[in-house]
């Protein structure tokens, strides 16, 4: 593991030899113009920042990430109630879990660019959060098989995690994204390897939360594929995991991560507040 590294006065130390790293010197909700430059730039980098001893309510959530970038709805179809439109809730008490593996609203043709997740309520224990590195499990495949992914695509879509609670709970009327109300959940095509648009680095772009299947290929080798992916994607060297306090803030880049929240808390209560942050259509190899 690299050392802990400067940035002007804020100091990044390694989560894992990869990716990840916690930064100390700094409180978001009094950060000048040039540390939240230096977070932005470091979001590319490291993919997830932790920070520490943060006193953030909602309304310093929101400006934070409006710092950051252009806020998009809390979520395109949830409705979290009393809380500004910007902020998802993720409350255990009403079916708010993240048990598999996923990348943010991958079912949407412009999924978040990033998230920016708090604790509200944590169980006296348990409740984790883990990242895979996609960028590093694509550089980890081998060179032909690297070769066939940067050709593919695959569905994404919202329809089976949350298609009833749009038709049902919101009458078929969801929130504002990208400019209009979302009132249906059409699936949407996304390239397997996504090229980041700021590093130009490649990574892979599934997930077992959205992604339903290979375009192109029959279901059985389409099942064959995206497993290999997930479990290449998942290994423990692409993974680091964070056990939460509040007063925790964590950033992540959508598009270049996967993540997991452990549900092993029993019926103890577990509610988390996220802002996520505007991003572009997915690119591919093939496409730039």
């Amino acid at each position: 593991m690299t050392a802990t590294r400067l940035h002007g006065n804020l100091e990044f130390t390694p989560l894992g030899p990869d990716f990840g790293a916690e930064v100390t010197g700094v409180e978001v909700s009094e950060a000048d113009d040039e540390q939240v430059a230096t977070l932005r730039a470091a979001l590319t980098e490291h993919k997830v920042l932790i920070l520490r001893n943060q006193r953030l309510d909602d309304a310093a959530h929101i400006e934070f990430g409006r710092r950051l970038g252009e806020l998009t709805a809390g979520h395109p179809v949830h409705d979290s109630g009393a809380v500004p439109p910007e902020v998802y809730a993720l409350d255990s008490q009403d079916n708010g879990f993240a048990d598999v593996w996923h990348t943010d609203v991958t079912f949407m043709p412009r999924p978040p660019m990033g998230s920016i997740l708090r604790p509200v309520v944590l169980p006296l224990s348990g409740g984790d959060t883990s990242w895979a590195d996609t960028q590093l499990a694509y550089q980890s495949l081998s060179e032909p098989v690297r070769r066939l992914v940067d050709e593919l695509t695959a569905v994404h879509d919202g329809t089976r995690e949350f298609g009833y609670y749009l038709a049902q709970r919101r009458g078929g009327r969801g929130n504002i994204w990208d400019g209009k109300p979302v009132t249906t959940l059409r699936p949407v095509e996304h390239p397997v390897v996504r090229v980041h648009p700021e590093s130009g680095r490649r990574g892979l772009f599934v997930n077992p939360g959205f992604t339903s299947h290979i375009v192109g290929v029959s279901d059985a080798e389409s099942r064959g594929i995206l497993d290999l992916l997930y479990a290449h994607l998942t290994k423990p060297e692409h993974v680091v995991r964070h056990r939460w306090r509040l007063g925790d803030l964590v950033l992540w880049d959508n598009r270049s991560t996967l993540h997991y929240a452990n549900r092993d808390y029993g019926t103890h209560h577990r509610v988390m507040h996220r802002v996520t942050l505007r991003g572009d259509i997915p690119v591919g190899p093939s496409t730039r």
